[in-house]
């Protein structure tokens, strides 16, 4: 395997990975980013995680074909549950799941976040949610990242133990949005991100024209209203910073 084989997705969590840190790669799949980063002489040891064996045996013997067993230890297990004191454990890779799955094994492993230097969490769907679990739980949100890969969007966010609540505004309504789309993608707001909300957009609206066939009740009404809010949210967002 070499530096091309690896998705572009994985070549930007790559990337965030400090140099010569010992990094656990929870859902690691086939293993392809902690094979890269130790051939890469990034990091010189990493732990692969999976909770099914399918994947995790794959993973073992592309390891086993690196002739890096040495370096690459897999282990059968849900996320951070599987890691012990001498592990010394101070970055951790999540990457391919959606939100809330990400944030529940953030939540059960605590006690080994304590020694944690760096997260960096990659979610399929919710980003928000992680955003606000690391604000309320202490984690400084450093970077983003948004791209397409396969028709499909993807955000890596990047954190840091430290004040949560520092990248975001103090107004309310423009926390929300950012929590939402980002501080710092909505800033930067690059091809993807733009392509990823309008898309959204354009499905919210879908959604409403057919809720406005609906018979009337509290709960259309109710969904109406939240569907416009965010419709609006998105326009403000992309009008406001492009215009």
């Amino acid at each position: 395997m070499n530096i091309k084989s690896l998705s572009d997705r994985l070549q930007i969590i790559a990337q965030e990975v400090p140099l010569g840190s010992k990094i656990i790669d929870i859902g690691t799949d086939h293993g392809y980013l902690p094979i890269h980063l130790v051939k890469e002489n990034k990091i010189q040891e990493a732990i692969a995680t999976d909770v099914n064996q399918g994947p995790l045996q794959s993973a073992a013997a592309k390891i086993n074909q690196e002739q890096l067993h040495h370096k690459i230890e897999t282990r059968y297990g849900n996320g951070l549950n599987v890691t012990k004191v001498k592990d010394n454990i101070d970055t951790v890779v999540i990457a391919g799941m959606g939100g809330p799955l990400i944030t529940s094994i953030l939540d059960e492993g605590q006690d080994p976040l304590q020694t944690v230097k760096k997260l960096i969490l990659q979610p399929n769907v919710r980003a928000k949610e992680i955003r606000i679990w690391l604000c309320e739980h202490g984690w400084f949100l450093t970077n983003e990242h948004i791209l397409e890969e396969d028709n499909k969007f993807y955000e890596i966010l990047v954190a840091e133990p430290g004040n949560g609540a520092q990248p975001y505004s103090s107004d309310q309504e423009k926390r929300e949005k950012e929590l939402l789309f980002g501080p710092y993608l909505s800033q930067k707001q690059n091809l993807a991100f733009k392509k990823k909300w309008e898309r959204e957009k354009i499905q919210w609206q879908n959604i409403l024209a057919n809720l406005e066939k609906a018979e009337m009740s509290e709960t259309v009404s109710e969904k109406r209203a939240a569907l416009s809010e965010k419709i609006r949210r998105v326009e403000e967002v992309i009008h406001h910073e492009t215009s």
